[in-house]
């Protein structure tokens, strides 16, 4: 057969629009200088290897709704109780999941951890690594422990021949570390690149959903945090999660950002050891590790993140200005959301913050953009304002609004409970939300309707 001409294509390395010349500006998702060249052969290129065994065409038959039953054995639970709630429950056969983070952080080795589980609940497991060795490989499985038989591995980046090898051993779940080292022969361009990504991950969708096998592909993520790649490669697979957290720190902290099976506001910490990532159940205490107790602009709030609330530090610095516009600086929280908040105070409580620079920090690594930890950084900037420490053993959360007033916040009731239970005395919430935190508590709470109200029991 001749061989296809050779073309050169514009592609945007963030959404995948093509074009035939370059633009500044693309299109698609209004982005600029995002679009790169790269070499298509039009004769020969056809998306991908043909999933049909056979050379004949097969043809689709619908499935009657009413008829499709959902088994609990349909999700297939990784042994860690943090990834399956971020999750939804379980890995589903026959989705695709792709896992994304920095260098270093922890995705071969969780990854590798889950191969672990399931292949000890005897469940066929294939990991396939385009990046490292097969000794490397065994080096750090011997640090995370033993492994069955049914644990193999695979060392290609030939995505025909890791087809071939997954139709031929049929495992029910494959990991793919990672999408950025697999290549098509039929695809001129390098691995790596916008069409050989977008292809392969095709390849891989497909065989998902034919054979029901359950895919984890790992995937690299460029300097502005986001999956290296076209963006249409997140709306392709079926869940899309992201590991954070500082490398050089021991806590990581798993999050969805797409979930087809179950919510994406859900959250799982992990701390690295030698061993391997080790669950952290009780994320709040964890959080609130090494938290001074006699530091002015300090305090703890309580944010929810899906069905878990978690007590997190709130740290504010508020110092004179040497300069003629004062500077305002947030870590893990909305920088005009705090810009927001401390005009709301020197309007409606006459704090005068106008010639001050100001320092807000959300520890842990953590980043909160919920509006119920309004009350807390207000509290966290009055503190290092005046000078004069809050109570350590107290707590609060409410959304701020316009006006001063202390709006109400939902599951106010589990994140009362969750404070109480980590010993917390006192917690400062909306007025309206007092009464239905009152049923079964033993902590003693303090409903506020202003932020003048809260200065004033505070203070």
């Amino acid at each position: 057969m001749a061989k296809g001409k050779i073309a050169s294509v514009f592609f945007c390395q963030n959404c995948g629009y093509e074009s035939s010349k370059w633009m500044g500006q693309c299109p698609g998702c209004r982005e600029w200088n995002t679009f790169v060249e790269e070499k298509v052969d039009r004769g020969s290129h056809m998306g991908g290897t043909s999933l049909s065994s056979s050379g004949r065409m097969q043809k689709a038959v619908p499935s009657v709704l009413a008829d499709i039953t959902i088994r609990k054995e349909d999700k297939l639970s990784t042994g860690m109780s943090e990834l399956d709630r971020v999750l939804g429950g379980g890995i589903v056969q026959g989705s695709l999941t792709l896992v994304g983070g920095d260098p270093g952080i922890g995705k071969s080795t969780l990854l590798l951890q889950v191969c672990r589980n399931l292949s000890a609940r005897g469940h066929k497991v294939l990991y396939i690594s385009g990046e490292e060795s097969l000794t490397q490989i065994k080096m750090r499985a011997d640090r995370i422990g033993e492994f069955s038989s049914d644990m193999l591995l695979l060392c290609e980046t030939n995505l025909a021949e890791v087809e071939e090898v997954v139709r031929r051993s049929q495992p029910e779940a494959v990991v793919i570390d990672s999408i950025q080292t697999m290549y098509l022969e039929n695809v001129s361009s390098a691995p790596g690149s916008v069409s050989q990504v977008r292809e392969s991950t095709g390849i891989l969708l497909q065989l998902a959903k034919k054979l029901g096998v359950s895919i984890l592909i790992v995937g690299h993520v460029t300097k502005e945090g986001t999956v290296a790649g076209p963006r249409v490669l997140e709306h392709m697979v079926d869940t899309v999660l992201y590991f954070e957290g500082d490398r050089h720190a021991s806590y990581r902290i798993l999050r969805g950002v797409k979930n087809r099976f179950g919510s994406t506001n859900e959250i799982g910490v992990f701390e690295m050891r030698e061993e391997g990532l080790k669950e952290v159940p009780n994320a709040s205490e964890y959080m609130l590790n090494g938290r001074p107790e006699e530091a002015s602009g300090s305090v703890v709030v309580c944010t929810m993140e899906g069905t878990r609330p978690l007590l997190i530090e709130i740290q504010a610095l508020v110092c004179s200005s040497n300069f003629g516009i004062p500077r305002r600086q947030t870590t893990g929280t909305d920088f005009n959301r705090v810009n927001l908040l401390m005009a709301v105070l020197e309007k409606r409580s006459g704090v005068q913050l106008g010639g001050c620079d100001a320092y807000v920090n959300v520890t842990g690594g953590m980043k909160v953009l919920e509006p119920a930890i309004d009350l807390g950084i207000v509290l966290a900037l009055l503190s290092s304002f005046k000078n004069k420490p809050l109570n350590p053993r107290m707590i609060a959360f409410g959304e701020v609004g316009l006006s001063g007033e202390v709006r109400a916040v939902s599951q106010a009731a589990q994140r009362v409970a969750e404070a109480e239970k980590l010993g917390f005395d006192t917690c400062i919430l909306p007025a309206v939300c007092e009464e239905n935190c009152r049923k079964n508590s033993r902590i003693r709470l303090v409903g506020v309707n202003t932020v003048q109200d809260a200065m004033s029991l505070v203070f």
